[in-house]
């Protein structure tokens, strides 16, 4: 059975004691944990004090930076599942874990950190969304980070979804209006156009025939015939049938 070196066990008893009075609050303690692990030579002083970390908090603990990038975020909230998880920096572990002080400061910031995600999950829910996840990330500056992961709930979702139908519905139907609207706007305008082009040759024709142009002449379109026409076989009609009815 091997044995860690007295100088490194010395060391590692001071940081225990010291990290105990700045943690009274811990469940186990990083001298606990030095003396389950101790009969391990291969276990460095890191590797210890995760474990340690992990007794204490219950936490799934990663060594690794983040980053600050959208994507390194999204990536990092994909790999994570629970609400117990704690990513530390790997230069800032090696200073945690050499140093009691810093240890005791950051140890209180993740014990904060994880001690408020269930107000952010109150206030997640309360804007319609679902936690899957949540953690605890402690970036290479020293910076703290929380991150939550999770999805709209689906009686939300639902009403985003028919919300937007509607107003798609909406869309087309005014597209479709403005359509019919700008096909008979183009009609009118093909007519006019059509007409002014007829009552130009006319005048003309009448200029050459030696007629009076001082006279106003009016022009109409075919389709202004056919209902003039229409109008005027209703009228009689009418007329007819009144007059047969007197009689």
């Amino acid at each position: 059975m091997s044995i860690l070196g007295v100088n490194d066990m010395l060391a590692v008893y001071q940081y225990a004691n010291k990290a105990q009075k700045n943690n009274a609050t811990g469940k186990t303690s990083f001298a606990d944990t030095v003396k389950q692990t101790a009969e391990n030579s291969s276990a460095s002083r890191e590797e210890q004090y995760v474990e340690y970390l992990k007794q204490r908090y219950g936490a799934n603990v990663m060594v690794k930076n983040i980053g600050n990038d959208q994507r390194s975020i999204d990536n990092f909230g994909a790999s994570i599942a629970g609400y117990n998880n704690v990513a530390i920096a790997p230069n800032i572990l090696e200073k945690m874990a050499n140093d009691p002080e810093k240890a005791a400061y950051y140890e209180q910031k993740i014990q904060k950190a994880l001690a408020d995600f269930p107000k952010h999950q109150a206030i997640a829910s309360m804007n319609g969304f679902e936690v899957s996840s949540y953690a605890v990330g402690i970036d290479e500056k020293g910076v703290v980070y929380k991150y939550l992961t999770g999805d709209l709930k689906p009686e939300v979702r639902a009403k985003i979804e028919a919300k937007v139908r509607a107003e798609q519905a909406e869309k087309r139907a005014r597209r479709e209006r403005y359509q019919e609207l700008a096909e008979e706007a183009a009609e009118k305008r093909r007519e006019q156009t059509e007409l002014q082009y007829h009552k130009q040759l006319m005048e003309d024709a009448l200029k050459k025939s030696g007629f009076d142009t001082t006279v106003n002449y009016h022009f109409i379109s075919q389709s202004q015939v056919s209902a003039t026409a229409m109008a005027y076989e209703n009228a009689i009609g009418a007329y007819s049938s009144n007059v047969l009815g007197n009689t």
